[in-house]
């Protein structure tokens, strides 16, 4: 197959481009330029799409062999990816900004293009693994990307390779090195890529700007005043402007963010609790969406954040409902669908939560639940 390898300067990217060499594909390997300004140099392990990073692809395409080019995606980049995040925030959600790249820029605009001018698939360095279709949680359990990667179609996914799913990290860089690539020992990635120093809330502040509002207790109480809710997450325990815990020792957390009013709710660890998800736009990986409720395990976040529910197809969205309680569930989390018949491995679907219930009478039995999609 002629394959598009997407190489972001990292060592898994470029591991996974050498792979689909020896494979016997016709590789070709393309970095993304996804900012406008980009740096010379990352900042240690913070940022990516600087200049340093595309050398570093470059340099591991020769040492592969294979063809190499760069991609303005600045643009596209910006729309999609950076103000939906900067939206959401302001609109008191709780994004996951790379959730949003790989659904509209490596498999939607990159794959089109990939497609277009030919190519049959495209590699990236995801730790995911593919088997006759089905997208499967990582070997590597820390490193599992298979959750940013369930916003993918059945029909992204047919076009999608991951070579490096089946292998742990540190083999990984051990094979750079017998390959000769000299990003072997690069840092990894972490953090938001597109705010490089690590400060969200200052990075949402000067986008956003100043737009006042109380941080209150369950009783409506005026606590402390803040400027903006996009300083706030669901689940957040420090920042929070507060002169201590509550009267009874105990710390407190937010709970509720409302973003008209500007007000932000904080409570107890136990008022965090929520046993009923609401989410739009699901996305069945199968291609085919599920004939009544299913046995699950349910993902709010990247890694942890997992229970045992039940989830139904509703109208474009869906409802799970919990057998064991999540805390710290926030609204434009995405909400990851795992078959519980194969250890919590295999990808069902996915949602954007839209709200929860914190109502234990929310939960439900196994009755009339099956595992059929």
């Amino acid at each position: 197959m002629r394959v598009l390898a997407a190489m972001s300067g990292g060592v898994d990217s470029a591991v996974a481009a050498a792979r689909a060499v020896d494979a016997g594909h016709e590789v070709v390997g393309v970095h993304l330029a996804l900012s406008a300004t980009p740096g010379t140099l990352r900042t240690g392990s913070r940022g990516c799409c600087s200049k340093e990073d595309a050398g570093d692809a470059r340099r591991a395409a020769d040492v592969l062999g294979i063809p190499f080019y760069v991609w303005d995606f600045a643009d596209r980049f910006k729309e999609d990816v950076i103000d939906d995040f900067v939206a959401a925030y302001a609109a008191g959600e709780t994004p996951n900004p790379c959730l949003r790249c790989n659904e509209k820029i490596k498999f939607s605009a990159l794959a089109d293009r990939a497609v277009a001018l030919g190519f049959d698939a495209v590699v990236t360095g995801h730790y995911a693994r593919l088997e006759d279709g089905v997208l499967r949680r990582a070997v590597d359990a820390d490193k599992d990307q298979s959750y940013v990667l369930a916003v993918l179609t059945a029909q992204q996914l047919a076009r999608a390779m991951f070579p490096v799913g089946d292998t742990a990290k540190p083999h990984i860089r051990a094979e750079a090195a017998e390959r000769g690539l000299a990003v072997a020992n690069k840092p990894d990635s972490h953090d938001i890529c597109f705010i490089p120093s690590g400060d969200t809330r200052a990075f949402l502040g000067a986008k956003i700007g100043i737009r006042p509002g109380a941080v209150v207790d369950a009783d409506g109480q005026v606590l402390a005043n803040h400027e903006g809710v996009h300083g706030f997450t669901i689940g957040q325990r420090k920042g929070l402007g507060l002169s201590g815990p509550a009267a009874d020792g105990k710390p407190r957390y937010v709970t509720e963010i409302d973003p008209d009013s500007g007000t932000v709710r904080v409570g107890s660890a136990e008022e965090l609790q929520v046993w009923t998800i609401q989410a739009d736009r699901a996305i069945w990986t199968s291609g085919a969406m599920p004939e009544g409720p299913i046995e699950c395990v349910a993902q709010v976040r990247a890694h942890g954040g997992t229970a045992p529910a039940v989830a139904e197809a509703v109208d474009d969205g869906l409802i799970v409902r919990l057998r064991e309680p999540l805390t710290g569930v926030a609204r434009g989390q995405a909400v990851v669908l795992y078959r519980p018949d194969t250890l919590g491995d295999q990808v069902i679907g996915s949602g954007t939560i839209t709200g929860t219930a914190r109502d234990a009478s929310d939960s439900v039995s196994s009755a009339g639940a099956s595992t059929r999609q």
